[in-house]
């Protein structure tokens, strides 16, 4: 008879290794368990949190042995904050599972074995990286920090592990020195950011103007403020750009979703046109704002959404040699997916902090006559499952 599994239910498990959102894939007797915050090697006693037919989520009730990449989290907070799920990792594990959960999506989602080849860029310095966050403030416990894992309950943590010294500052002293709205209704999301000594805070609720910031990158100049998308790790900028962009050349390349102009900018060195495209008006205001500044003369900037540009200018787009995509975590579109591979621009480039979307999405190019010229996976997250990928592809001639 089949054994049957309950919330509550408690078992000795062994962890084999990490999928996809980060937790630690484990086996009972007909029942597939996962397991956050555990590490591969692990042997574990964990209880049944919520269980659905033959799977279930469970937490750790006592590491009976733990792995050999197992280590002592720095961060007290850690378990507690939702922020880091990887503390609890070597940083070689970490990177290894970041891998394995590219892989794991390629393999479901984009039906791609191993022949695709993954370099993986580890960060410099695993602590101490994160240049931008976001802190909630709740009116009702007046505390402000970061959410408790699984929930929307705020904490307040003292510190934070990853963020550089002048942006854990800077959360310190909102903390500090808030001015609570009479009127606050739910809590309150605050975007803060730090670079070159400057902070830069904003809420829609509570903090107007906003400072701007500037960071130095790959030789290049970027400002950008608490309310324009910039990537956070300090350390990885310059990585990116160069994942992104070296080697690529052309008459015309056009970079879409392309924020306050990181990779626009760097393009135009290589070609004799870019057109970046971007939706947001405070950063499409910085990405013509930083062309200036970096003396770029041959960018374009077109305020707009990629689906309506690429509907307005279908001759441009087909004439593209390289259109680089960098969208948000959900991902092209698909709409505008079907548009780039109908524009069937030479070369696309395709820059995603989501493995599962990006997977979807590459499936959808090569279906369309692309093949994978590099996958190159960057760690702009430690201590977290977070990672980044550039993908470049080619159209078959």
């Amino acid at each position: 008879m089949s054994p049957v599994y309950s919330p509550g239910d408690r078992l000795e498990v062994e962890v084999v290794k990490i999928i996809p959102n980060g937790l630690g894939l484990a086996f009972a007797e007909e029942l597939t368990l996962f397991v956050p915050l555990s590490v591969p090697g692990d042997r574990l006693l964990v209880e049944i949190a919520e269980s659905k037919g033959r799977t279930a989520f469970a937490g750790i009730v006592e590491i009976l042995e733990p792995s050999p990449e197992r280590v002592q989290p720095p961060c007290p907070y850690f378990g507690e904050c939702g922020g880091c799920d990887f503390q609890q990792m070597s940083y070689e594990a970490q990177l290894a599972a970041k891998i394995g959960i590219i892989r794991d999506c390629l393999k479901r989602i984009a039906k791609l074995g191993d022949e695709v080849e993954i370099q993986i860029v580890p960060c410099p310095e695993p602590f101490g990286y994160r240049i931008r966050t976001q802190v909630h403030a709740d009116p009702k416990t007046k505390r402000i920090g970061f959410f408790r894992r699984q929930s929307h309950d705020v904490i307040e943590a003292e510190t934070c592990a990853v963020l550089v010294p002048g942006l854990d500052g800077t959360v310190k002293r909102i903390r500090s020195t808030f001015d609570w709205p009479e009127d606050a209704e739910g809590t309150l999301d605050i975007e803060a950011g730090f670079s070159g000594g400057t902070a830069s805070i904003y809420s829609a609720d509570a903090f107007e103007p906003v400072d701007e910031l500037v960071f130095d990158a790959a030789g290049r100049k970027f400002s950008f403020d608490a309310r324009s998308f910039f990537q956070a790790n300090s350390f990885m900028i310059g990585p990116l750009i160069e994942a992104a962009t070296e080697g690529s050349s052309g008459k015309l390349a056009i970079d879409l979703y392309c924020g306050i102009g990181l990779f626009t900018i760097p393009l135009a060195e290589r070609f004799g046109k870019v057109i970046g495209v971007e939706s947001a008006e405070g950063s499409f205001w910085f990405a013509e704002k930083n062309a200036l500044v970096n003396g770029v003369q041959n960018a374009e900037f077109v305020n707009s959404r990629v689906r309506k540009f690429l509907g307005d200018r279908k001759e441009e787009a087909a004439a593209a040699d390289l259109i680089v995509v960098d969208p948000p975590r959900s991902g092209v579109k698909g709409s505008a997916l079907r548009m780039i591979a109908e524009a069937a621009p030479r070369f696309v480039t395709y820059v995603s902090c989501n493995p599962s979307t990006l997977a979807r999405d590459i499936r959808i190019l090569i279906d369309s006559g692309y093949s994978i010229g590099s996958f190159t996976a960057l760690d702009l997250f430690p201590q977290t499952h977070h990672v980044e990928a550039v993908v470049r592809l080619a159209r078959a001639v």
